[in-house]
């Protein structure tokens, strides 16, 4: 089980202040966060992709081209790269600079994103995303394969004899599939051979199992190495050293970020402490509450998907920092060992 955490770099109001983060302090945070997850010994740092004056971070690949030079052995993914809006050529560019600057340590995680502002700003249409999502991961694909290639599209102009270069360190970079929760996604993942990287942030996980079980399906009726399937849980989480003291600290800013959220469908959604409670349950999405109550939710989610990674979001909402990397050693001294010896 490889254990990670990821950021999407958000600039909340602090609730306890009513002031927001200055971005300058907010990014050199997300690189502090990198830099102890590094030397702590986690496996994967990601960082995810936003186009809206709330978040800091809108090219993943610049980020982690910084943290690639903080860190030693922590793998580096984008968590997620907005696949529909981005140019291929020019993301497998930018992924294999990261690739060597971190010398094999960089990865992509293609979705859809949770906002629309980039399909506008980049000039696609909104009504074409799951064509281009297709062609752009076939495109993508083809080019960590080969060096040099012809190929021909609809959204996009041809390619011919064209060399892509630099060349990743890796032999392939990894990719992933990130899902929210629809099947024929997590079909697509198998299909084209990607890992499968389920966003589980709300609801009861185990509606989460016929995804698995779709993804594999998929995965071996397209004749992949089985070697190569990929499931991973990303998800909302805060750990402090007792579940009181987390679900009191924590509790505020997930109020507020969760809230704001839900408000532009339901504009009389409250996250209530209660309703807050239910979801921090053994059988619910957050994974927020103590070392032990962590380790006992990933490994209880694992006995449902089989996965082998498992990304938690920190600092969701605002969460002052000296909490997050409070936070961040615990999971890596505390969580990963109970989880690791009991998966064993």
């Amino acid at each position: 089980m490889e254990i990670g955490i990821y950021t999407l770099g958000d600039l909340a109001v602090d609730p306890s202040t009513n002031e927001t983060i200055d971005p300058n302090q907010r990014m050199e945070e997300v690189i502090e966060a990198a830099k102890l997850a590094d030397d702590l010994g986690l496996d994967v740092f990601g960082v995810g992709e936003h186009h809206r004056l709330d978040f800091v971070i809108s090219t993943p690949a610049v980020v982690l081209s910084a943290i690639a030079r903080e860190t030693k052995n922590i793998r580096l993914t984008s968590a997620t790269t907005v696949l529909s809006t981005t140019d291929p050529v020019r993301l497998y560019e930018e992924f294999a600079t990261v690739d060597l600057l971190s010398q094999g340590r960089a990865e992509m995680m293609a979705g859809r994103g949770a906002f629309l502002e980039p399909f506008e700003l980049f000039g696609y249409e909104l009504a074409a995303f799951d064509g281009l999502f297709k062609e752009h991961m076939d495109l993508f694909l083809q080019l960590n394969r080969r060096e040099q290639l012809d190929w021909e599209g609809k959204y996009r102009s041809p390619l011919k004899n064209a060399q892509i270069a630099p060349r990743a360190y890796q032999k392939e970079i990894p990719v992933w599939i990130g899902v929210g929760g629809s099947v024929d996604s997590a079909v697509r993942a198998g299909t084209f051979g990607s890992g499968l990287a389920m966003a589980i942030l709300s609801g009861d996980p185990e509606r989460f199992i016929p995804l698995a079980k779709a993804y594999k399906k998929a995965f071996q009726e397209a004749g992949h190495d089985e070697k190569q399937m990929r499931i991973g849980v990303t998800g909302h989480g805060f750990i402090a050293e007792t579940s009181e003291a987390a679900h009191d600290i924590f509790y505020p800013y997930y109020k507020q970020y969760k809230t704001a959220a839900k408000k532009r469908k339901d504009p009389d959604f409250e996250l209530t402490r209660e309703l807050f409670e239910s979801w921090t349950a053994p059988e619910g999405a957050l994974f927020v509450g103590s070392p032990e109550e962590i380790a006992d939710k990933i490994v209880y989610q694992h006995e449902h998907f089989g996965h082998d990674r498992c990304l938690l979001q920190l600092d969701v909402g605002g969460v002052p920092f000296e909490h997050i990397t409070r936070s961040i050693e615990l999971l890596a001294n505390k969580v990963v060992p109970m989880v690791k010896e009991r998966l064993q």
